[in-house]
């Protein structure tokens, strides 16, 4: 039994004995009376502590499927749009743009393909014009499998349906990076349920592990109800789910604002086992606030983001990991960048890498997403798979574009090493 309880549990002896002292001698039924308090003060305090540490080690276990089992090591949810990069210039008064496919469920299954060799597919829909087929251009080099992409007949013009174009520049120094989307009325944002068939996803081919997110969420009034739907059979099915929460406010601003994205992240929050978000995520999706954090998110103390995650996991005890990345960002160029993961009852940090300097930081995120991921499918420790999220991450920042391009060595080398050493 815990000393803690055996020392109160002495207390009461000691005020029993003086009760007993000054009363009548030998009173039997105050004697009597005084035991049968302290036995239930005992299992009082006994059940206080029982439900304390229920509740400390309450947290969900990760039960991942083997692969032999399956053909997708993960299936994303998600649009993938066509980005438009204007390079070093400004989207208003650029000349020319290069293209890059993106989309931030989509980015996490190509990181998992690309650099870390795992087999994933994406769930999605296109209108079947030249532009759909550039994205399915892109999406081939990187290698997402797009056997359950849907094509959608197109009008001609786009009056009906059309494909998500994404510009966004990178900013430099004290000028911020900037996203313009130009995605309404797209072929993903009118996905409705039953369209899918989940059952041959998750049962007949097999997957391990589900991953949508905010932004899919956010794009129409039946999108939630698609992700809802396959959380459902992957739920059934064993699958793990992962949600990154991923709060845009352009996307919710006209449908209701933080508001509306809390109550649609909420509704699917129970079914979840790996949460992920960034610094402002869990605060204006999910509703959590992170103590000591000003809202230009300048100082990203660790201390207040841990009481926060506990208060997650007070709310929602199905999950069984939650992790956000840490980012100040001083300038465009310069950023602190870190994470952190809950798993088990415990935390676990990554370095964080002091000034990391910034090349294009849209998919930084994804990227870590994808690390973290890849950590937990490969049997590695929260602690590896949290380093490995957040290289991956920084990695994935040194170059253009949504997705990344490092490779598993240079991943593995930024995991040991905060020097840029030329290898050759």
């Amino acid at each position: 039994m815990p000393s803690g309880i055996l020392r109160r549990i002495r207390r009461k002896n000691t005020v029993r004995g003086e009760f007993t002292r000054d009363s009548a001698i030998h009173n039997r039924k105050k004697s009597f009376r005084i035991t049968a308090l302290r036995i239930r003060t005992v299992a009082r305090l006994f059940l206080m502590h029982v439900q304390r540490s229920t509740t400390k080690n309450s947290m969900a276990k990760l039960s991942i499927k083997p692969k032999n089992d399956c053909l997708w090591d993960l299936v994303s949810l998600g649009e993938v749009m066509l980005r438009l990069d204007p390079g070093d210039e400004r989207i208003s008064t650029a000349r020319h743009f290069r293209v890059w496919e993106g989309g931030g469920e989509y980015n996490v299954a190509r990181g998992l393909r690309r650099c870390f060799g795992m087999d994933t597919a994406i769930v999605t829909a296109l209108a079947d014009s030249p532009v759909g087929r550039l994205v399915e251009d892109l999406m081939l080099q990187g290698g997402v499998s797009q056997k359950h992409v849907r094509w959608t007949p197109y009008d001609g013009v786009g009056r009906t349906v059309r494909n998500g174009l994404n510009f966004t520049e990178r900013g430099f120094g004290v000028r911020a990076a900037v996203g313009c989307s130009d995605r309404g009325h797209t072929a993903a944002s009118q996905l409705k349920p039953g369209e899918i068939d989940w059952q041959q996803i998750f049962t007949k081919e097999g997957a391990r592990w589900f991953h949508t997110g905010g932004i899919f969420c956010a794009l129409s009034e039946t999108t939630p109800l698609v992700a809802q739907e396959a959380m459902k059979a992957a739920k059934q099915a064993g699958v793990i789910i992962s949600y990154d929460l991923n709060y845009r406010a352009s996307l919710w601003k006209s449908i209701g604002g933080k508001s509306k994205a809390q109550e649609v992240n909420r509704s699917l929050a129970p079914y979840v086992d790996v949460m992920l978000g960034n610094e402002e995520d869990f605060t204006a999706a999910l509703g959590f606030a992170v103590a000591g954090l000003d809202e230009h998110h300048s100082k990203l103390e660790s201390v207040g983001f841990k009481k926060m995650i506990e208060a997650v996991v007070q709310e929602y005890s199905s999950m069984a990991v939650i992790a956000t990345t840490l980012r100040n960002a001083k300038t465009a160029t310069h950023n602190d960048w870190g994470a952190l993961c809950y798993h088990d009852g415990q935390f676990h940090e990554a370095a964080i890498r002091e000034n990391l300097e910034i090349y294009d930081r849209v998919g930084g995120g994804d990227s870590f997403a994808s690390g973290l991921i890849y950590g937990f499918l490969s049997g590695k420790d929260p602690q590896w798979a949290v380093e490995c999220g957040a290289a991956h991450g920084a990695l994935a920042m040194t170059t253009p574009g949504d997705t990344t391009m490092a490779t598993m060595a240079e991943v593995l080398q930024a995991m040991k090493s905060r020097t840029a050493r030329i290898e050759r």
